[in-house]
């Protein structure tokens, strides 16, 4: 992580299953919209891969985790998540550069939902970022410690800054979550 970039705060628990993380980015609001959905963008932070933006539009994002990694290589650990694969989901709203809700590993035993929030924040953006219905505590912290992980690689991103290993950032944060979140 960039020394010029503060830590990020860490998700809050909404309730037993639901997950808030809130990063506040540079501007303006359409740019950060563009990361969230142009593919060549996401691809950059998260995944890319087509999603159609309106109620009712598939979504697939694809994965290249091992591309995230400023090339080093993945640990073993990890190695199943180095390759490519896809999490289909469903658009659920669309609201353009305001709201983005989908859900996430679509008909599958872990299927949950995601929700991108914009707000301005004068010459900066609010992003809230909202992950529903997650079960199970060894997926809540998964979930926490991936996302925590690539909202850094995205703030980076967009500040401009070289993107740090998302390996290293992901295994630092899920044992962060481990004491975090409670039973």
């Amino acid at each position: 992580m960039n020394n010029a970039t503060a830590p990020a705060a860490f998700a809050t628990r909404q309730d037993a299953e639901t997950l808030r993380f809130e990063r506040i980015l540079p501007g303006p609001i359409e740019r950060v919209w563009a990361y969230l959905t142009e593919p060549a963008k996401r691809r950059l932070w998260l995944a890319d891969g087509p999603m159609e933006l309106r109620a009712g539009g598939a979504v697939d994002l694809v994965f290249r985790n091992g591309e995230l990694n400023a090339g080093q290589p993945t640990p073993e650990n990890f190695a199943k998540f180095a390759g490519e694969f896809h999490n289909a989901g469903q658009v659920l709203e669309c609201e353009p550069n305001r709201r983005l809700r989908f859900t996430w590993e679509a008909d599958g035993p872990n299927e949950s939902e995601v929700t991108f929030e914009l707000a301005p924040r004068g010459e900066k953006v609010l992003l809230t970022v909202t992950h529903r219905r997650l079960a199970k505590r060894s997926t809540m912290l998964g979930v926490a410690g991936g996302w925590h992980a690539h909202l850094t690689l995205l703030a980076e991103e967009l500040e401009g800054h070289e993107r740090p290993a998302l390996w290293p950032l992901f295994a630092q944060y899920r044992a962060e979550y481990e004491g975090r979140l409670p039973e």
